[in-house]
């Protein structure tokens, strides 16, 4: 590995564990927004109303990306890849928003552990790609995990599952619909633009909008939250230039680690041995793709 290519990849390196620790503590970021009067979902529209501002900001400044917007516009099949992309994305947000609002992080958590396990299924279902051995026995073991905190547990993982499974379809669609990340997600985020600015529209017509009746350090997260959610997605952009995919998706649990650590320390989330041990069963589906990946790794 000469000079040039070894300062690239730990610049790469550094990129992706910049972005997925901000992932990881995300929970964070929204904890003063808990107890607050705004919904999961009003926090949602004004993410995508200031990332989305900030996303045309970004491209207005980077001329291939205005052209490579420019082409995607111009073409009906990737318009309607990212109209799906788009809506899975809301829903993907709303919500994680409702689980963090709910002190529910430790579903989100969960959502993220199962979604690279769902996207291989995905990937099998939907492209006809073949599965290796230690895939099949980790998306096994992931469903045992969900059917035992579902039977024994105390309640369907509904939160967990939309989350992965939204997350898994998008990065499906996302690989189908190849645009980087910039301009795909000023396009995203447009596409969604008048659906949250009529949502918002109808809560201050109805007086339920409750933007400026919060307290400062709330108020200035809800507009902060287009920095906070470009910025990580610029370094995973950045990573995925300079090193293999196949160490982005190992390190890619960093974050539900942190998120599961978070929920139990700063949420205070109640976390019975039941509910432990179906955690057990999916965290073994992790550890035996996160082996097979490092094999392949190994073997190329």
């Amino acid at each position: 590995m000469n000079t040039t290519h070894s300062t690239e990849y730990r610049r790469g390196l550094y990129c992706v564990i910049g972005c997925y620790l901000i992932w990881g503590f995300f929970p964070l970021y929204w904890l003063p927004l808990v107890g607050q009067p705004i919904s999961a979902g009003q926090l949602m529209a004004h993410r995508i109303v200031w990332a989305s501002l900030l996303a045309i900001g970004a491209v207005a400044c980077s001329p291939s990306a205005r052209t490579q917007l420019v082409q995607a516009v111009k073409s009906r099949q990737t318009l309607t890849a990212f109209a799906i992309c788009s809506t899975l994305l809301a829903t993907n947000w709303l919500l994680y928003l409702a689980a963090i609002t709910q002190r529910q992080v430790l579903q989100a958590s969960l959502g993220y552990f199962i979604a690279p396990l769902a996207s291989i299924f995905c990937g099998r279902l939907f492209l006809r790609e073949a599965l290796r051995p230690l895939q099949i026995g980790a998306i096994l073991l992931a469903i045992v995990g969900v059917v035992w905190l579902s039977a024994w547990g105390g309640q369907m993982p509904w939160i967990a599952l939309g989350i992965g499974v939204s997350w898994s379809i998008y990065g499906l669609l996302r690989k189908l619909a190849p645009l980087p990340a910039l301009p795909g997600f000023t396009l995203e985020t447009l596409m969604l633009l008048p659906f949250v600015l009529l949502y918002l529209g109808w809560h201050y017509w109805h007086g339920s909008l409750v933007f400026t009746q919060l307290p400062p350090l709330p108020l200035a997260i809800v507009i902060g939250s287009g920095a906070a959610t470009m910025i990580p997605l610029l370094l995973f952009a950045a990573a995925a230039q300079r090193i293999r995919l196949t160490t982005i998706g190992i390190l890619q649990y960093l974050s539900p680690s942190l998120q599961f650590l978070l929920g139990l320390t700063a949420f205070h989330e109640p976390f019975s041995r039941m509910q432990f041990a179906g955690y057990l069963w999916v965290w073994a589906g992790v550890a035996l793709f996160v082996w097979g990946a490092r094999k392949k790794q190994q073997a190329t």
